[in-house]
C-alpha cells in the first residue's frame, strides 16, 4: 500500500467517525425527548460501520486492475433502537398518559458520551496517521535533493 492509500485509508475514518460522533450528539440531546414529529419518544441510533475501496487518486491504472485495493470504512447503515421506551410516573407532564405515565427514549446517556469519546480517540488516531503519513512523505523528498 503507498502513502497516498494510506492517507485514502485515514481520511475515510475520520469521515466515519465523524458521523458517528454526530448521531451520538444527537442521542446525547434528545436524551429526554418524550415527543417527536413521528409520534412517540426518540429512539436512539446507531451506525453500522462496514469495510470500503477506497479512492487511489496517485495510482496507476495496473495497480488498479489488481485486486490488492487498500479498504477504508464507511457508514452502511443507520440502526435505530426498537425497545420498548422506558414508562416514567409523571402526572403533571404534558405527554403523559391517562395513567400518569410519560415514555422516555429508551438509553443511557453515560453509555453515549463513552462512545463519544471513542469516536473522538478513533478520530484523532486517524489524524495522527495522517500526520505520519505525511512527514513520511516530506523527509522522502528531502532525501531526493
Amino acid at each position: 500500500m503507498s502513502l497516498f492509500n494510506s492517507l485514502s485509508v485515514s481520511a475515510s475514518g475520520m469521515t466515519a467517525q465523524r458521523q458517528r460522533a454526530e448521531v451520538l450528539v444527537e442521542n446525547i440531546a434528545n436524551a429526554d425527548t418524550t415527543r417527536t414529529a413521528n409520534g412517540g419518544p426518540y429512539k436512539r441510533q446507531d451506525v453500522v460501520f462496514e469495510a470500503t475501496p477506497v479512492g487511489q487518486p496517485f495510482s496507476s491504472v495496473l495497480q488498479a486492475q489488481m485486486d490488492n485495493q487498500p479498504q477504508g470504512v464507511a457508514i452502511s447503515q443507520m440502526v435505530v433502537d426498537q425497545s420498548e421506551p422506558d414508562r416514567r410516573y409523571l402526572p403533571g407532564h404534558p405527554d403523559a398518559d391517562k395513567d400518569g405515565y410519560v415514555l422516555f427514549p429508551k438509553m443511557n446517556p453515560a453509555e453515549d458520551m463513552v462512545d463519544l469519546m471513542g469516536a473522538s480517540r478513533s478520530y484523532q488516531a486517524n489524524v495522527s496517521a495522517i500526520s505520519a503519513v505525511k512527514e513520511m512523505i516530506n523527509r522522502s523528498m528531502d532525501l531526493f535533493r
